[in-house]
């Protein structure tokens, strides 16, 4: 099979289109045949070999952790699944991943793909929206009437955490910049504010939520003091500050809580996710499709800040 990957930690330029073994399906796994795998900036510094502690990968190593295929085999011990099925799974982030025509996937990890959407374009959805979720309902508890503010909207958990926010009942404020903007709004966004017109904390000066999700992107992490002063000038008291990013402080006074969340796979959660896209109740938002031979130069273009939303790559 043809896959991209890489040999060493490096600079885009490590990523190699080449020939690789199709991978075959163990104990508990399948084979998918991918249709679609999703961008994730946190792609970029596994592949620097920013954080190898972190995130270990055995050389030579295949990226993307989210997909949408059809399964092709099916290994000993799996039931559910059946060759034919059409299925999206966020995998382990350290495995061989979904940048290949086949890819081996635990089958715990999957669920049904959404039907109302096209299979490539699914892909956008399991780690983003299970994030946006677990940010949500998890380490947040976001209940019905709070006043929520989502701080990096215009971005794939954002954009997720928004419209499920709005859905259950919360008043969302929303940060953004000018090109997602009405894309945002269209989410179910009470308001929306562009940060590029003034600094979030000036824009919303005198104003407090209950909870406040610090979405922004892996790749331009705000520093701890910035961070901090967020958490004192935007969160009521008695209130939650949940970042995705930087460590928040961890005693802020007034009562306020601080979490730093890692989102983890859940297969029950992204067949809810699911559910809610066939309903009508979450969009998928994917700002383009690429051919996966384009992976390098989508590497360079999040580090220049020049992704204006989730990128699709197929095989």
């Amino acid at each position: 099979m043809k896959a991209m990957r890489y040999h060493s930690y490096g600079s885009s330029d490590v990523l190699v289109y080449e020939e690789a073994d199709r991978p075959g399906a163990g104990p508990g796994q399948v084979v998918l045949k991918v249709a679609g795998t999703a961008f994730n900036p946190v792609d970029v510094p596994i592949r620097g070999g920013v954080l190898p502690d972190v995130f270990p990968v055995q050389f030579p190593h295949i990226p993307n952790y989210d997909v949408s295929g059809v399964v092709a085999e099916v290994g000993e011990g799996v039931s559910r699944w059946a060759a034919g099925d059409a299925v999206v799974a966020f995998l382990p982030m350290t495995a061989p991943g979904a940048a290949a025509e086949y890819v081996a996937a635990p089958a715990e990890l999957l669920a049904a793909a959404p039907r109302t959407v096209d299979l490539v374009d699914a892909a956008a959805l399991p780690s983003t929206g299970l994030t946006a979720w677990q940010a949500l309902f998890e380490h947040a508890d976001v209940r019905p009437g709070q006043n929520i503010l989502v701080n990096g909207a215009g971005g794939s958990v954002g954009g997720y955490a928004v419209q499920l926010a709005a859905r259950f009942g919360a008043t969302v404020t929303a940060t953004a910049g000018g090109r997602s903007r009405d894309r945002v709004r269209s989410y179910g966004a009470d308001r929306v504010v562009d940060y590029g017109t003034a600094p979030v904390l000036e824009a919303l000066a005198g104003q407090r939520f209950d909870a406040v999700l610090h979405l922004v992107l892996n790749l331009a992490p705000t520093a701890a003091e910035e961070t901090a002063h967020l958490v004192d000038g935007l969160v009521a008291d008695g209130g939650v500050f949940v970042s995705t990013t930087t460590e928040p402080p961890q005693d802020p006074g007034r009562g306020v809580r601080t979490a730093r969340m890692d989102v983890r796979s859940d297969a029950g959660q992204l067949a809810g996710l699911v559910s809610r896209v066939d309903a009508g109740d979450l969009r998928i938002h994917v700002a383009e499709r690429r051919p996966l031979t384009d992976l390098p130069a989508v590497h360079d273009l999040a580090l220049a800040g020049g992704l204006a939303g989730r990128t699709v790559l197929t095989p």
